[in-house]
């Protein structure tokens, strides 16, 4: 919902010219705060506001606009004035956000922005979506070997006002080859005369550019660390992740493998915001694959024609028994995937998830199973046909027990298969397995009716 507080003071200040109110409106907030305040404008007046905040303050604000209004800053302002303030933008932000603006408008900025920032543009955009080296920011501070500590405190004021954070300080060689790393408070606290190679950790937690973004993360996570250090394949020092940019990562991908796992491509946008047809397809390509999965449950009951039309009883029981199979095998893809995401188990340990999905799926067959024993043995005489009610509760329970290990297995060992295939396990989720489950678990409930009841 649009923060509609300050917006009259907003546009009567632009009107007036105010040049006085709108600096203080601009520094006198958190940039967050000033940014929601400044919702309601329009692209053209929120650049009117932000061109009366410095320019560190003003990529700031920028920073926290809503991404459809960043882009339509970045589409819509003087091309040379927006391509100046693109770059002061953090590297790996403008990055990101030049690769969601129309191609065009890019071809006729880039030319425009500095020529350090357009190569670092161009180098950035070179990696592969979802690498570290895509995600990375190449403003970190970096100190030489062989520096005292006074030295280094002094070569770390004269970069500070470019860095994104210098709680962590690199230290590389001649070739820029990462060699030890040293926060700046053990700097301030060690003696002025102390060598930075004596002081500096050498065992040092790094990902490669070409890393996956979900396993920068978890190193991040795993170190409690506020940034990491990327190199390339040589070990020379490229760039930095931040834990502000972790953060997103880890959102971005949580979204995607909740969107995955309610069987539909990943949406970026805003629900709501985002355009229909986009929606649309996202949605409908994976509930019509899936919907045509379904059909071979038509197929599997089609057979058992003959067996439905001897004990009318069964075919009551099928909704109850494959939505069983469904829901054990959702359950179980739900926790591995999840176990594969936080690292708890990997592609490895497929043998060990096995075993204890085994147990597991035999334990709850039984108690389903046992459930089912009672409700199938009140079913009424009328619909029974040439069946024995107490058989056919034995039909039931063994059915649900079975088809409910069977999802058990399904469910577990499923998101490790994708894995191990290069494909995302959020796919072999909750639509995916219910699919698979309820075709195989009606020829396992017509195969132990057939068995009991002859039919």
């Amino acid at each position: 919902m649009t923060n509609t507080l300050y917006l009259p003071e907003l546009r009567e200040m632009l009107a007036e010219n105010n040049v006085a109110e709108l600096e203080e409106f601009c520094s006198a907030l958190h940039p967050a705060r000033t940014a929601e305040f400044m919702e309601g404008l329009t692209a053209q007046e929120a650049w009117a506001v932000l061109r009366h905040a410095e320019m560190g303050l003003r990529v700031e604000i920028f920073g926290f606009f809503e991404e459809e209004k960043q882009i339509e800053l970045i589409e819509t302002i003087d091309r040379e004035e927006i391509a100046r303030f693109i770059g002061e933008m953090p590297p790996d932000d403008r990055v990101d956000l030049l690769a969601k603006v129309e191609p065009e408008i890019v071809a006729k900025l880039m030319p425009l922005i500095p020529a350090a920032e357009r190569r670092d543009i161009m180098r950035l955009s070179a990696y592969p979506e979802g690498t570290a080296g895509a995600e990375m920011t190449t403003e970190f501070a970096r100190l030489s070997e062989g520096l005292a500590v006074d030295q280094a405190i002094e070569e770390v004021r004269r970069q500070a006002e470019e860095m994104e954070t210098i709680y962590y300080l690199y230290v590389v060689d001649r070739d820029d080859h990462l060699r030890g790393l040293i926060s700046f408070r053990q700097l301030l606290v060690s003696k002025s005369s102390a060598l930075v190679d004596e002081l500096m950790e050498r065992d040092i937690v790094s990902v490669n550019v070409g890393d996956d973004r979900e396993d920068v993360a978890d190193k991040v996570e795993r170190y409690n660390l506020l940034a990491i250090p990327v190199v390339d394949d040589e070990y020379r020092l490229v760039g930095i992740i931040t834990h502000d940019d972790v953060i997103d990562l880890i959102r971005e991908e949580a979204t995607e493998d909740a969107h995955r796992m309610g069987g539909l491509a990943p949406i970026a946008e805003d629900i709501l915001q985002a355009p229909f047809l986009t929606v649309w397809r996202k949605r409908a390509v994976w509930l019509s694959v899936l919907f045509v999965a379904e059909l071979f449950t038509f197929t599997a009951l089609a057979h058992f024609e003959d067996a439905i039309s001897t004990v009318v009883a069964l075919s009551l029981f099928v909704p109850l028994c494959i939505s069983t199979g469904g829901n054990s095998g959702s359950q179980a893809a739900t926790l591995i995937t999840r176990a594969l995401a936080l690292g708890q188990v990997t592609t490895r340990d497929w043998y060990r998830v096995l075993g204890h999905e085994l147990l597991m799926g035999l334990a709850l067959g039984l108690t389903l199973g046992a459930v089912a024993f009672v409700r199938a043995a009140l079913t009424p005489e009328s619909v029974l046909g040439t069946a024995n009610g107490w058989m056919l509760a034995v039909v039931i329970s063994q059915a649900v027990a079975a088809i409910c290990l069977w999802g058990t297995l399904v469910g577990s060992m499923l998101p490790l298969l994708f894995k191990r295939l290069g494909i995302d396990p959020g796919y072999a989720s909750s639509p995916f397995v219910a699919t698979f489950v309820d075709v195989t678990g009606i020829v396992i409930y017509f195969s132990i009716a057939h068995v009991y009841l002859n039919v």
